[in-house]
């Protein structure tokens, strides 16, 4: 049965109040996971960036205090739901690895191998999204985890757009992932799955019920307040819910055909942008260093 995922993202408003409402909404609705972001802009974005872009020091609204850490997995552990996080820099997976229940690589960091070992390292399962990623850089960060040691990772597929309509969602590039990658390392852990911001039941029916996807990720918002629910690309409680109740229940919706493309993995239109807007792979900072230049 497929584990549901609710990412919180930026939709918190640095309350500690509402991050416990969206692990008590979380488990209300049928989530097996919550999981929440640990990013510090100057950590996140070059300095070239956040000197020229308003816009993106505004972000610093949107951190995680760190000390609410410890409570919000003690909260998870007392409603039986489990903690996760994103480490958005190195430093950050030490101060998650005591209380996470698993790590979460975020699309935009999949080219930074060092945070990639880091993650691997701590023993912890370890989910890896692949928007935007072609098959070598998806196998290379496979590599990275292996080779630290990761023996429970799941490798989320994932088209990065806010939203994505569902006839760019490739949902078939999950069987891509796990064919080739069955070759390459047939004696290896992996599990797949799916990253949403489709926020179309019939999208999810179909990458559970027809591509296997043993994990879904979706983002969450408590009640349309969200910093990230404008984009469109946040469920709210009460649509999510009824698909995980549906899924839970074993009802086979075959969902939208629309979704299955043609199944190569490879970037979308609308990623193109975005990949610029990665982690670069020497200082982790975003977006690459070519990108930095012409901003």
């Amino acid at each position: 049965m497929a584990e549901f995922v609710a990412e919180v993202s930026s939709n918190h408003h640095g309350s500690l109040e509402r991050c416990e409402r969206f692990i008590e909404t979380a488990k209300d609705i049928g989530c097996d996971s919550v999981k929440f972001q640990l990013f510090r802009i100057e950590e996140l974005f070059s300095p070239e960036i956040l000197a020229k872009s308003e816009r993106h020091r505004q972000r610093k609204a949107w951190e995680l205090p760190l000390e609410f850490i410890p409570g919000l997995a003690a909260k998870c552990r007392d409603l039986d739901i489990k903690f996760s996080c994103t480490p958005f820099y190195l430093a950050a997976v030490d101060q998650l690895r005591p209380y996470a229940d698993f790590l979460k690589v975020a699309s935009y960091e999949l080219l930074w191998t060092d945070l990639i070992r880091s993650c691997g390292a701590t023993g912890l399962p370890v989910v890896l999204s692949t928007g935007m990623a072609t098959m070598p850089e998806i196998e290379r960060a496979v590599d990275a985890l292996l080779a630290a040691g990761s023996k429970d990772m799941t490798l989320l597929h994932c088209v990065s757009g806010y939203p994505v309509p569902a006839d760019q969602c490739n949902l078939s590039a999950i069987g891509t992932m796990r064919n080739e990658l069955s070759k390459k390392h047939p004696d290896a852990r992996i599990k797949f799955g799916w990253s949403d911001h489709s926020v179309n039941p019939g999208v999810i029916y179909r990458a559970i019920n027809h591509w296997g996807a043993g994990m879904v990720e979706f983002h969450l918002d408590l009640d349309g307040t969200g910093d990230e629910y404008k984009t469109g690309h946040c469920w709210l409680p009460g649509e999510i819910g009824e698909v995980i109740r549906n899924v839970k229940r074993g009802i086979l919706f075959q969902g939208d055909e629309r979704a299955d493309g043609k199944g190569k993995k490879e970037p979308v239109g609308q990623e193109m942008i975005e990949r610029e807007w990665r982690a670069d792979p020497e200082d982790g900072l975003r977006p690459l260093k070519k990108t930095r230049k012409t901003f």
